[in-house]
């Protein structure tokens, strides 16, 4: 666990702050101590409708907007990247958020309506333009104490300790080229790497890698049902075969009729041979998309890795797995899109929601005992895993299985296996993990809990109780 910043090493973020030429602010500047008066900002006609064509800032464009907003109200540039970051991925995702958060720093309506403001000077206070958006951000963090207090002021921002852990653990990147480590010397916050900008550029380019990413894995999907289409269609030609073939068993058949059951046989094999080398093909064409994630996701851990980051909202927009112990949390992408209950609508399980594609592990080291490879039945796609103390753990309504789960395959813990999905009995994507037989809750126990505020956040109010796992094997069953 990442351990709370102290005040004063917070408050040093600020003298991060860059020198250069920086562009003039929105004159006059709105106050921060005062809030937005009734009818005061002109607000977009519809402010829940993104624009036909979002708003897109380079690199150094937005660096820029960075330094001069936060320069203009005395807030680190460093925590305006970085909620930018986490709130939007830099504009690429901007909402609205289930919530109903909007733009580029995702703010709620009512909240922009007291603190937004025109940061480029063209009459409107647009959510959905980063000028707007980001001057507005330093403007409510400025009135909610960033000067005495960043950590509140953050924590005002999203209440919530994970999200203001990173949020200042990916500032740090961003002012340091590198990691944090508060028992350093090095410089006022001890960070270990290169220049100032190096790791707001390294996050960047992180981003981009993860647009394409998610795309690839959207790319995966798609490819995978179309598999199952083909699937589907051969599994009904199984059948009208072996239904014609019974009927061309018929001793009460005329020579006339035995040639027409006969010929229609041959079709349908003729058929069958044409639809088993589509299947091959769009195989192959799935396989050369789920190696492109991989590829994609290689290369941005590498870039993670190359500056150090740890528990940033960059590495949880990878999908990286995270560890506790011998155990891993079984779905990528972290607290801020992760979300578990605490119970289950009918049986003890754990509904693990995440975005569709996002990244499925081994949650321990095991074994596959089954892998359900065609999105039928209750569980769609899945397969199911002996992890070493003999309990089997089953995964339901994968996206895509990884082909190398297959029955007697030994998985270390920390292992891709596939990605989120909603095959099968499922009404949103989501992993439905439970123990075989579902004794007992997944997320009741200790392991699982550890992982909690990191790599999910509980859909209650209160977590569950927590329990260690049972001792001794339990048998398979489906």
């Amino acid at each position: 666990m990442l351990r709370r910043l102290s005040l004063p090493l917070v408050l040093a973020l600020a003298a991060a702050i860059a020198t250069g030429a920086q562009a003039a602010p929105p004159n006059p500047l709105p106050s921060f101590t005062t809030p937005n008066t009734p009818g005061q900002i002109v607000v977009p006609f519809s402010m829940s409708t993104p624009p036909a064509r979002p708003a897109q800032r380079s690199y150094a464009q937005l660096l820029a907007l960075w330094q001069e907003a936060g320069a203009a109200y005395g807030v680190p540039w460093e925590v305006l990247g970085a909620i930018n970051k986490i709130e939007s991925n830099f504009g690429r995702n901007m909402g609205p958020s289930s919530a109903g958060a909007v733009g580029w720093m995702q703010f709620m309506p009512d909240t922009w309506a007291r603190w937004g403001m025109d940061g480029d000077g063209d009459g409107v206070a647009n959510p959905w333009i980063p000028e707007d958006a980001i001057y507005a951000a330093a403007r409510y963090l400025a009135a909610a104490d960033a000067h005495e207090d960043l950590y509140r002021a953050i924590f005002a921002y999203n209440h919530a300790d994970w999200y203001v852990q990173d949020v200042l653990e990916l500032a740090a990147v961003f002012a340091g080229g590198g990691g944090f480590d508060a028992t350093l010397g090095t410089g006022a916050l001890g960070f270990t790497g290169g220049g100032f900008a190096g790791g707001a550029d390294a996050i960047f380019r992180i981003s981009d890698l993860e647009t394409r990413l998610a795309e690839a894995r959207r790319e995966v999907k798609r490819h995978q049902e179309r598999v199952s289409e083909v699937e589907d269609v051969l599994l009904e030609l199984d059948t009208a075969v072996f239904e014609a073939e019974q009927r061309a068993g018929d001793p009460s058949l005329s020579d006339e009729e035995f040639q027409a059951v006969e010929a229609e046989v041959t079709a349908l094999v003729l058929r069958q041979e044409s639809e088993l080398e589509r299947l091959a093909k769009r195989r192959a064409v799935l396989e050369e998309a789920a190696q492109l994630v991989e590829d994609l996701r290689n290369a941005a851990e590498e870039q993670a890795s190359t500056y150090s980051f740890s528990r940033t909202s960059a590495v949880d927009a990878l999908g990286a797995p995270h560890f506790s112990g011998e155990y891993v949390f079984p779905v990528g992408g972290g607290a801020s899109v992760v979300s578990v209950g605490a119970d289950h609508h009918d049986y003890p399980a754990a509904d693990i929601a995440a975005p569709e594609g996002a990244p499925l592990y081994a949650l321990s080291a095991g074994v596959v005992v089954d892998a359900y490879t065609t999105p039928s039945g209750r569980c769609g796609i899945g397969f199911s895993m002996q992890i070493v103390d003999g309990r089997t753990f089953l995964y339901c309504h994968l996206s895509y299985l990884d082909p190398t789960v297959a029955p007697g395959t030994a998985l270390a813990a920390g292992t891709p296996v596939g990605l989120v999905g909603s095959t099968g009995n499922s009404t949103g994507p989501h992993l439905h993990l439970q123990l075989v037989p579902a004794g007992a809750y997944p997320q009741h126990e200790t392991w699982f809990q550890s992982f909690a505020g990191v790599a999910f956040r509980w859909q209650d109010e209160a977590p569950p109780p927590a329990s260690a796992p049972a001792d001794g094997a339990i048998p398979f069953s489906r």
